[in-house]
């Protein structure tokens, strides 16, 4: 989310690398913001499924071609190499901003500021939904801890030698409310 939003903030970056309409590197950028601009951050077989359809991504020497010019990008610092979730997948890829200035002083363009705009809207809904659902976990946990005291309660209640009807009834009444409202919580999930 850091990163989405950095990008949208960014002004333009000087690039040492030629980006024009019909290159690899245009085509790949312009993949990549498309990718961004939906708030997902591709690996190499989306960008090529994407620019060259699903056969290309069964070609090894293509993609070790493709992987090549993303290093080069890379160190132009046109796209960032994003760190694995786990060794085997594939590196993931981004873009340090959505305007660049190309070798030949052209000004790039790869969003424009309503596209932008949009993605800032979609990043803050899933922002709002992940908040919601921590919210959702924290009561989840308190529902599950209310339930587990008022069985206890019901459970000392009832090993008394004399049970105490208030303690009973009410640690009876706590617990199926709660149990009632964490159903209701965790079926909404």
């Amino acid at each position: 989310m850091k990163i989405l939003e950095e990008v949208a903030r960014m002004e333009p970056i000087d690039s040492n690398i030629r980006l024009r309409e019909g290159e690899y590197q245009y085509s790949l950028v312009k993949a990549i913001a498309s990718f961004q601009l939906e708030l997902m951050f591709p690996d190499v077989k989306d960008l090529i499924r994407r620019l060259y359809g699903e056969e290309k991504t069964l070609d090894l020497q293509f993609v070790r071609k493709i992987q090549t010019i993303l290093k080069k990008m890379e160190k132009s610092y046109i796209v960032r190499i994003l760190p694995k979730r786990n060794p085997w997948q594939l590196q993931r890829y981004a873009l340090s901003s959505f305007k660049f200035q190309d070798s030949d002083k052209n000004l790039v363009v790869l969003a424009t500021d309503q596209q932008i705009k949009q993605m800032q809207d979609l990043l803050h809904s899933a922002l709002v939904r992940q908040e919601r659902g921590r919210r959702g976990y924290f009561w989840a946990a308190a529902l599950i801890f209310f339930v587990i005291v008022s069985y206890a309660a019901v459970v000392w209640a009832l090993v008394q030698p004399v049970v105490n009807v208030v303690v009973f009834v009410s640690g009876l009444f706590a617990s199926v409310i709660c149990s009632l409202v964490l159903g209701e919580i965790l079926s909404r999930r």
